[in-house]
């Protein structure tokens, strides 16, 4: 049986290297040029293709797993991230009808 503090290095270390990675890299900028530019549909319209993608990335993780190709850790991280983006999807979605249903409602 291995010793707890050997486990714990082994759980932390990679851990600590990748925040150490992702401290020592530049901050990247809030809003690119072409994001500024776009329109609110059309970033409904990227964020939707991005959802998409996210769920066949995790569907295919999840075939893979099944299959025996994928390690466990990376089939639940992927259908974990699938189901945040499609939680995330489903809340845009209530929040445009609501908006839709709340205009309709005006007094013109």
């Amino acid at each position: 049986m291995l010793p707890l503090t050997s486990i714990a290095a082994a759980a932390v270390g990679p851990l600590a290297e990748t925040a150490a990675t992702a401290l020592a890299q530049p901050p990247r900028p809030a809003a690119t040029a072409e994001a500024a530019g776009a329109s609110f549909g059309e970033v409904l319209q990227q964020y939707a293709a991005q959802t998409v993608d996210s769920l066949k990335t995790g569907e295919a993780a999840a075939i893979a797993g099944v299959d025996g190709k994928a390690s466990l850790q990376k089939v639940v991280g992927a259908v974990m991230q699938a189901e945040r983006d499609l939680h995330t999807a489903i809340a845009l979605r209530d929040k445009a009808v609501s908006a839709y249903q709340e205009i309709s409602r005006m007094a013109i």
